[in-house]
């Protein structure tokens, strides 16, 4: 099992079009720690990601991942130990089984195994059913494909989880049991949902105007 990380942004300033999205915007977050963004809608949420993956640049500041450095040769590195998963979780329409062996072919992976036990593991966690193997990824529904999603997350096993809205094609007991198989997980976890499940005393809120 890989360690969680601690992840900093420091003095970040990020201006998209004509508006500011953040002016010197700092945020600590344990390794370990579970943390909701609770800011309002089109506040930056999802640019706190997309920055952490390197896919979105500052226009200054610094990213860390423990004490690396988010820069143009540590992007790879840092966006290697994070998953993320999606609400529409966009995979490929093909057979799933299939799809996992594609995914834990990459060289960034290979240091797991992919082993049919733990996908069956890790099915039964999430409620699904392991005929979805033999499926195509296109005949899943909307709720299928975010527990395939997680599941992936899961097995690959990496230290640190992004979730954007990963729970809002599930029902009630679903989702409690997806936040509880994360509170107890030793990652540090970032969350991005505006549903009432993730309202946990282990989860601390990260809210700004």
């Amino acid at each position: 099992m890989m360690l969680s990380k601690a992840i900093r942004y420091s003095n970040i300033h990020l201006k998209l079009g004509q508006k500011q999205i953040f002016s010197g915007f700092n945020l600590t977050i344990n390794a370990g720690e579970k943390i909701l963004l609770n800011a309002p809608s089109g506040s930056g949420k999802s640019s706190l990601v997309r920055l952490l993956l390197g896919f979105q640049k500052p226009d200054s500041g610094e990213i860390f991942l423990d004490d690396k450095a988010l820069e143009k040769n540590t992007r790879h590195s840092i966006r290697s130990q994070c998953c993320y998963v999606s609400q529409d979780v966009d995979l490929p329409e093909q057979n799933v089984w299939s799809l996992l062996e594609h995914i834990f072919s990459f060289k960034v992976n290979h240091e797991h195994d992919l082993n049919k036990e733990d996908v069956i593991t890790s099915f039964n966690a999430l409620n699904l059913e392991t005929e979805i193997l033999e499926k195509n990824v296109k005949d899943l529904s909307g709720g299928e494909r975010q527990r395939l999603g997680l599941s992936i997350c899961f097995l690959l096993d990496r230290p640190v989880w992004l979730l954007d809205e990963v729970t809002s094609g599930l029902d009630p007991a679903l989702k409690e049991s997806v936040r509880n198989i994360i509170i107890n997980s030793p990652k540090t976890v970032i969350i991005i949902s505006h549903d009432e499940i993730w309202d946990h005393e282990n989860i601390r809120k990260v809210r700004w105007d």
